[in-house]
């Protein structure tokens, strides 16, 4: 019996490892400080971290680690998540209402221009956060 594995010290395609690159260039990265060590992960891929002893260590360590998770996405076909920076909505959030709510809710959507009642909610709820 002949089990498959998959090596961990394959090099990943050139054509992916340049792209993984580029696409992690545009990544933002969220750095933390604890007991003079740094700790580092990805906000477009919250599960992937790096350490290191100064911020520009942890920096480095940090984006090798999203290259890699990245050239690994893109050589298995999977998909890659769009850097933040663009602003692409991928996140969805599910609130229930009453259908007295969503009538309410979505009649004032419609008389103040609002195409759908998800652009309404997300309009007023985010300019609360500019007050």
């Amino acid at each position: 019996m002949s089990k498959k594995s998959t090596k961990l010290n394959k090099a990943f395609n050139k054509k992916h490892l340049i792209a993984a690159r580029k696409i992690v260039s545009k990544y933002e990265i969220i750095l933390t400080e604890a007991d003079g060590e740094f700790y580092g992960r990805g906000l477009e891929i919250p599960t992937v971290f790096g350490d290191g002893s100064s911020p520009d260590d942890c920096m480095k360590n940090t984006k090798d680690a999203l290259v890699a998770t990245v050239a690994h996405l893109l050589e298995r076909g999977g998909t890659v998540p769009a850097p933040a920076s663009e602003g692409k909505r991928t996140e969805q959030v599910n609130i229930r209402l009453t259908p007295v709510e969503k009538t309410i809710l979505g009649a004032s959507a419609r008389s103040q221009g609002f195409r759908g009642l998800a652009d309404f909610i997300r309009a007023k709820a985010l300019s609360l956060q500019a007050t």
